[in-house]
């Protein structure tokens, strides 16, 4: 297994690869605990054994994350299955357009969500197939797209309505040409 990098800097294509496991000793935590991550709160790991960690707030029982809102809404489709649930109803019931956003060759992909099951079910049928029926991400190998919400569309709308912001956002993003939009 590769060391982590001492400088501070990754060379360009290189990934370090770690087996994380979820220590359950403070298990009856998870959900409670809010801790001043400082500085380091951007890094994916902090060394507890050089620097100690303030608790801001200890809950007596558990609170799930508020959703971020629409526009603040970002997740690679991995993580889809384990959104809190409070987000469930908020994404089953909304429809409008997205963006996919390839991590490995930074082509995007526009799409829209007009089924009963709204964008969750959308961005699920992509988690478990890797390509969602589509036929530009059928042709290549699976990765771990980035979703985000460019739109939402307001209930009055139809499924033809919501294609037609579909076409617009196509074309103001030129996800046709430079993209992974076939149609």
């Amino acid at each position: 297994m590769p060391t982590p990098h001492r400088d501070g800097v990754d060379k360009a294509g290189i990934c370090h690869c770690y087996e994380l496991a979820l220590d359950s000793r403070m298990s009856d935590l998870v959900g409670k605990m809010t801790i001043e991550w400082g500085e380091g709160t951007r890094s994916w790991i902090q060394r507890a054994d050089n620097q100690n960690k303030q608790i801001l707030e200890l809950r007596k029982q558990f609170k799930e994350d508020d959703f971020p809102g629409f526009l603040n809404f970002i997740k690679p489709l991995s993580e889809i299955e384990k959104i809190p649930t409070g987000w469930i109803n908020v994404l089953t019931n909304s429809k409008g357009i997205y963006l996919l956003t390839c991590p490995r060759t930074k082509e995007q992909y526009v799409g829209s969500a007009t089924g009963e099951t709204g964008f969750l079910g959308r961005w699920l049928d992509y988690a478990q197939t890797g390509h969602g029926g589509d036929v530009a991400l059928k042709s290549r190998d699976p990765s771990d797209y980035q979703v985000c919400i460019l739109e939402v569309a307001g209930t009055a709308l139809s499924s033809e309505q919501i294609l037609e912001l579909e076409a617009k956002w196509k074309r103001k993003l030129q996800s046709r040409e430079m993209g992974l939009n076939r149609n």
